[in-house]
Protein backbone atom coordinates (compact mmCIF):
# COMPACT_ATOMS: atom_id res chain seq x y z
CA UNK A 1 0.00 0.00 0.00
CA UNK A 2 3.29 2.11 0.81
CA UNK A 3 4.50 1.77 -2.55
CA UNK A 4 0.84 2.15 -4.48
CA UNK A 5 0.11 5.56 -2.16
CA UNK A 6 3.93 6.75 -3.11
CA UNK A 7 3.53 10.42 -4.64
CA UNK A 8 4.99 11.01 -8.14
CA UNK A 9 8.55 13.32 -7.96
CA UNK A 10 8.00 16.79 -8.73
CA UNK A 11 9.71 17.55 -12.43
CA UNK A 12 12.72 19.88 -11.81
CA UNK A 13 11.42 24.04 -11.54
CA UNK A 14 12.61 25.29 -15.63
CA UNK A 15 11.15 27.04 -18.86
CA UNK A 16 8.44 23.90 -19.92
CA UNK A 17 9.59 21.93 -23.08
CA UNK A 18 7.08 20.99 -25.30
CA UNK A 19 6.91 16.88 -25.83
CA UNK A 20 4.55 16.13 -28.62
CA UNK A 21 3.70 12.80 -29.27
CA UNK A 22 2.57 10.73 -32.15
CA UNK A 23 1.50 12.34 -35.23
CA UNK A 24 2.18 15.69 -34.14
CA UNK A 25 6.18 14.86 -33.15
CA UNK A 26 6.28 13.70 -36.67
CA UNK A 27 5.32 16.87 -37.84
CA UNK A 28 7.50 19.22 -35.69
CA UNK A 29 11.02 17.32 -36.53
CA UNK A 30 9.86 17.05 -40.53
CA UNK A 31 10.02 20.91 -40.16
CA UNK A 32 13.04 21.68 -38.56
CA UNK A 33 14.65 19.01 -40.99
CA UNK A 34 13.14 21.11 -43.62
CA UNK A 35 14.16 24.31 -42.24
CA UNK A 36 17.70 22.89 -41.90
CA UNK A 37 17.81 22.00 -45.91
CA UNK A 38 16.90 25.07 -46.81
CA UNK A 39 19.43 26.47 -44.40
CA UNK A 40 22.32 24.49 -45.78
CA UNK A 41 20.91 25.66 -49.70
CA UNK A 42 20.56 29.03 -48.84
CA UNK A 43 24.36 28.58 -48.00
CA UNK A 44 25.49 26.80 -50.66
CA UNK A 45 24.02 29.54 -53.00
CA UNK A 46 26.23 32.41 -51.36
CA UNK A 47 29.23 30.15 -51.89
CA UNK A 48 28.65 29.66 -55.38
CA UNK A 49 27.27 32.88 -56.18
CA UNK A 50 30.87 33.97 -54.46
CA UNK A 51 32.59 31.88 -56.66
CA UNK A 52 31.32 33.37 -59.45
CA UNK A 53 32.18 36.80 -58.98
CA UNK A 54 35.64 35.42 -57.92
CA UNK A 55 35.68 33.13 -61.36
CA UNK A 56 34.78 35.89 -63.46
CA UNK A 57 36.60 38.98 -61.84
CA UNK A 58 39.88 36.81 -62.83
CA UNK A 59 38.78 35.85 -65.98
CA UNK A 60 38.29 39.95 -66.62
CA UNK A 61 41.43 40.62 -65.48
CA UNK A 62 43.65 38.29 -67.17
CA UNK A 63 41.30 39.58 -70.10
CA UNK A 64 42.55 42.99 -70.01
CA UNK A 65 46.41 42.01 -69.21
CA UNK A 66 46.17 40.00 -72.40
CA UNK A 67 43.97 43.66 -73.94
CA UNK A 68 47.15 45.72 -72.42
CA UNK A 69 49.93 43.24 -73.41
CA UNK A 70 48.41 43.09 -77.15
CA UNK A 71 47.28 46.98 -77.19
CA UNK A 72 50.35 48.57 -76.31
CA UNK A 73 52.35 49.75 -79.04
CA UNK A 74 49.66 50.79 -80.60
CA UNK A 75 48.25 52.74 -77.04
CA UNK A 76 51.61 53.79 -76.64
CA UNK A 77 51.62 55.66 -80.49
CA UNK A 78 47.94 57.14 -79.88
CA UNK A 79 49.03 58.41 -76.55
CA UNK A 80 52.48 59.65 -77.29
CA UNK A 81 53.62 62.91 -75.65
CA UNK A 82 54.94 65.43 -78.77
CA UNK A 83 53.95 68.19 -77.34
CA UNK A 84 54.32 70.79 -73.48
CA UNK A 85 51.97 73.61 -73.02
CA UNK A 86 53.32 75.78 -70.66
CA UNK A 87 51.06 78.34 -69.02
CA UNK A 88 51.87 81.23 -66.89
CA UNK A 89 56.01 81.90 -66.84
CA UNK A 90 57.29 85.33 -66.77
CA UNK A 91 61.05 84.78 -65.19
CA UNK A 92 61.11 80.65 -65.67
CA UNK A 93 61.59 79.78 -69.23
CA UNK A 94 60.41 76.57 -71.09
CA UNK A 95 63.58 74.34 -71.11
CA UNK A 96 63.99 75.03 -67.02
CA UNK A 97 60.74 73.05 -66.53
CA UNK A 98 61.45 70.67 -69.15
CA UNK A 99 64.53 69.88 -67.51
CA UNK A 100 62.71 69.10 -64.08
CA UNK A 101 60.00 66.91 -65.92
CA UNK A 102 62.65 64.30 -67.16
CA UNK A 103 60.21 63.36 -70.34
CA UNK A 104 61.63 59.79 -72.03
CA UNK A 105 61.27 59.76 -75.39
CA UNK A 106 58.05 58.30 -76.76
CA UNK A 107 56.59 58.21 -72.91
CA UNK A 108 52.56 58.08 -73.13
CA UNK A 109 50.40 60.22 -71.34
CA UNK A 110 48.92 57.17 -69.78
CA UNK A 111 52.79 56.24 -67.96
CA UNK A 112 52.48 59.45 -66.22
CA UNK A 113 51.72 60.76 -62.98
CA UNK A 114 50.78 64.41 -63.05
CA UNK A 115 51.00 64.87 -58.96
CA UNK A 116 54.53 63.31 -58.90
CA UNK A 117 55.47 65.78 -62.19
CA UNK A 118 53.68 69.00 -60.08
CA UNK A 119 56.07 68.39 -57.34
CA UNK A 120 59.06 68.17 -59.41
CA UNK A 121 58.06 71.70 -61.22
CA UNK A 122 57.39 73.22 -58.08
CA UNK A 123 60.51 72.29 -56.77
CA UNK A 124 62.06 75.35 -58.50
CA UNK A 125 62.81 78.33 -56.68
CA UNK A 126 60.79 80.55 -58.42
CA UNK A 127 57.33 78.50 -59.57
CA UNK A 128 55.09 78.76 -56.18
CA UNK A 129 52.20 76.23 -57.65
CA UNK A 130 52.13 73.99 -60.29
CA UNK A 131 49.10 72.04 -62.02
CA UNK A 132 49.71 68.86 -64.75
CA UNK A 133 47.02 67.76 -67.24
CA UNK A 134 47.16 65.47 -69.87
CA UNK A 135 45.27 67.03 -73.13
CA UNK A 136 44.97 63.95 -75.18
CA UNK A 137 46.01 62.58 -77.87
CA UNK A 138 49.51 64.05 -77.40
CA UNK A 139 49.59 67.44 -74.79
CA UNK A 140 51.27 67.30 -71.44
CA UNK A 141 49.65 70.72 -70.13
CA UNK A 142 51.40 72.59 -67.17
CA UNK A 143 50.05 75.64 -65.34
CA UNK A 144 52.55 77.75 -62.97
CA UNK A 145 52.27 80.42 -61.12
CA UNK A 146 55.81 82.37 -59.96
CA UNK A 147 56.90 83.56 -57.02
CA UNK A 148 56.78 87.80 -56.64
CA UNK A 149 60.12 89.49 -55.76
CA UNK A 150 59.00 91.25 -52.20
CA UNK A 151 62.64 91.98 -50.67
CA UNK A 152 66.28 92.27 -50.44
CA UNK A 153 68.21 90.43 -47.64
CA UNK A 154 71.52 91.27 -47.29
CA UNK A 155 73.22 88.68 -45.46
CA UNK A 156 77.30 89.18 -44.80
CA UNK A 157 78.59 90.55 -48.36
CA UNK A 158 75.59 88.94 -50.45
CA UNK A 159 72.22 89.98 -51.66
CA UNK A 160 69.03 87.59 -51.81
CA UNK A 161 66.09 88.18 -53.71
CA UNK A 162 63.04 86.78 -51.52
CA UNK A 163 59.46 86.28 -51.93
CA UNK A 164 57.06 87.97 -48.90
CA UNK A 165 57.08 84.20 -47.80
CA UNK A 166 60.96 83.97 -47.01
CA UNK A 167 61.68 81.73 -50.38
CA UNK A 168 64.90 82.53 -51.32
CA UNK A 169 64.69 83.18 -55.39
CA UNK A 170 67.92 84.12 -56.07
CA UNK A 171 71.62 84.88 -55.18
CA UNK A 172 72.26 88.57 -56.45
CA UNK A 173 76.02 88.85 -54.83
CA UNK A 174 77.16 92.45 -54.21
CA UNK A 175 74.23 93.37 -56.55
CA UNK A 176 71.38 95.51 -55.37
CA UNK A 177 67.80 96.61 -55.97
CA UNK A 178 67.03 100.06 -54.73
CA UNK A 179 63.19 99.24 -55.60
CA UNK A 180 62.68 96.65 -53.19
CA UNK A 181 63.21 97.20 -49.17
CA UNK A 182 66.15 95.80 -47.54
CA UNK A 183 66.14 93.13 -44.79
CA UNK A 184 69.52 93.42 -42.97
CA UNK A 185 70.67 91.39 -39.85
CA UNK A 186 70.07 87.73 -40.77
CA UNK A 187 72.64 84.82 -40.90
CA UNK A 188 73.47 83.17 -44.02
CA UNK A 189 73.35 79.64 -43.31
CA UNK A 190 70.08 79.79 -41.49
CA UNK A 191 68.63 81.90 -44.24
CA UNK A 192 70.01 79.37 -46.93
CA UNK A 193 68.58 76.39 -45.18
CA UNK A 194 65.00 77.98 -45.16
CA UNK A 195 64.99 77.45 -40.69
CA UNK A 196 61.38 78.53 -39.63
CA UNK A 197 62.17 81.15 -37.43
CA UNK A 198 64.17 82.94 -40.16
CA UNK A 199 61.18 82.68 -42.72
CA UNK A 200 58.95 84.50 -40.04
CA UNK A 201 61.37 86.84 -39.39
CA UNK A 202 61.25 87.80 -42.94
CA UNK A 203 57.81 87.41 -43.26
CA UNK A 204 57.11 89.96 -40.54
CA UNK A 205 59.73 92.14 -42.17
CA UNK A 206 58.09 92.37 -45.65
CA UNK A 207 54.68 93.42 -43.72
CA UNK A 208 56.04 96.05 -41.82
CA UNK A 209 58.15 97.02 -44.96
CA UNK A 210 55.05 97.84 -46.79
CA UNK A 211 53.25 99.37 -44.09
CA UNK A 212 56.05 102.09 -43.82
CA UNK A 213 56.25 102.09 -47.47
CA UNK A 214 52.69 102.73 -48.02
CA UNK A 215 52.25 105.32 -45.14
CA UNK A 216 55.39 107.22 -46.41
CA UNK A 217 56.89 106.13 -49.65
CA UNK A 218 61.08 106.01 -49.96
CA UNK A 219 62.65 102.67 -49.51
CA UNK A 220 62.54 100.95 -46.31
CA UNK A 221 65.20 99.34 -44.47
CA UNK A 222 64.54 96.75 -41.54
CA UNK A 223 67.15 95.27 -38.91
CA UNK A 224 66.35 92.16 -37.71
CA UNK A 225 69.28 90.89 -36.14
CA UNK A 226 67.12 91.19 -32.70
CA UNK A 227 63.29 89.94 -33.28
CA UNK A 228 62.43 91.68 -30.26
CA UNK A 229 63.65 94.71 -30.84
CA UNK A 230 63.66 95.85 -34.49
CA UNK A 231 64.41 98.79 -36.16
CA UNK A 232 63.52 100.29 -39.28
CA UNK A 233 64.32 103.53 -41.54
CA UNK A 234 62.91 105.32 -43.65
CA UNK A 235 63.36 108.82 -45.33
CA UNK A 236 66.39 109.12 -42.93
CA UNK A 237 63.78 108.18 -39.77
CA UNK A 238 64.62 106.01 -37.37
CA UNK A 239 61.57 103.38 -36.16
CA UNK A 240 62.22 101.31 -32.74
CA UNK A 241 59.59 98.17 -31.87
CA UNK A 242 59.43 96.06 -29.14
CA UNK A 243 57.76 92.76 -28.76
CA UNK A 244 54.64 92.86 -29.46
CA UNK A 245 53.12 92.83 -32.81
CA UNK A 246 54.64 95.10 -35.59
CA UNK A 247 51.14 95.86 -37.38
CA UNK A 248 49.89 97.12 -33.76
CA UNK A 249 52.82 99.64 -33.06
CA UNK A 250 52.50 100.83 -36.52
CA UNK A 251 48.81 101.14 -36.08
CA UNK A 252 49.20 102.86 -32.90
CA UNK A 253 51.63 105.36 -34.47
CA UNK A 254 49.74 105.87 -37.68
CA UNK A 255 46.60 107.35 -35.08
CA UNK A 256 48.84 109.80 -33.28
CA UNK A 257 50.83 110.96 -36.64
CA UNK A 258 48.48 113.79 -37.70
CA UNK A 259 48.41 115.29 -34.14
CA UNK A 260 52.17 116.32 -34.68
CA UNK A 261 52.78 120.02 -34.87
CA UNK A 262 55.98 119.20 -36.95
CA UNK A 263 56.20 115.93 -39.29
CA UNK A 264 58.58 113.45 -38.16
CA UNK A 265 60.02 113.31 -41.97
CA UNK A 266 60.61 116.78 -42.14
CA UNK A 267 64.72 116.97 -42.95
CA UNK A 268 64.32 120.64 -43.41
CA UNK A 269 65.65 121.42 -40.01
CA UNK A 270 68.55 119.38 -40.23
CA UNK A 271 67.65 117.26 -37.77
CA UNK A 272 67.27 112.89 -37.74
CA UNK A 273 64.12 111.70 -35.39
CA UNK A 274 63.54 108.52 -33.95
CA UNK A 275 59.87 106.97 -33.12
CA UNK A 276 59.76 104.85 -30.30
CA UNK A 277 57.25 102.36 -29.86
CA UNK A 278 58.50 99.94 -27.81
CA UNK A 279 55.95 100.98 -24.82
CA UNK A 280 52.44 100.29 -24.36
CA UNK A 281 50.17 102.97 -25.36
CA UNK A 282 53.42 105.63 -26.00
CA UNK A 283 55.03 107.15 -29.00
CA UNK A 284 58.03 108.44 -28.27
CA UNK A 285 59.49 110.76 -30.23
CA UNK A 286 63.23 112.06 -30.15
CA UNK A 287 65.17 114.62 -32.11
CA UNK A 288 68.78 113.87 -32.80
CA UNK A 289 70.92 116.42 -34.28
Amino acid sequence: MKILMRKRAAPPIGPRSNQWKGARASQVADQRQQARRETLLSRRRRALLVGRWILGLAALAWGLTIITREMGPMLQGWLEIRDVEIEGMHRVTKPEILERLVLKPGMGLHQISTSFLAERVQAHAWIKEATVERRPPHILHITVVERTPAVIIRAGADHWLSDEGGHLLAKLGRQDDQALPLLIGLEAQPLQHGESGVRHAVQSGVVLAKLIANTFGGRVEIDLTNVSNVVASANGVRFQFGGDSLVDQWERFRKVNPSFKTSPFDNRTGAVNEIDLRYDNRVIVRERV
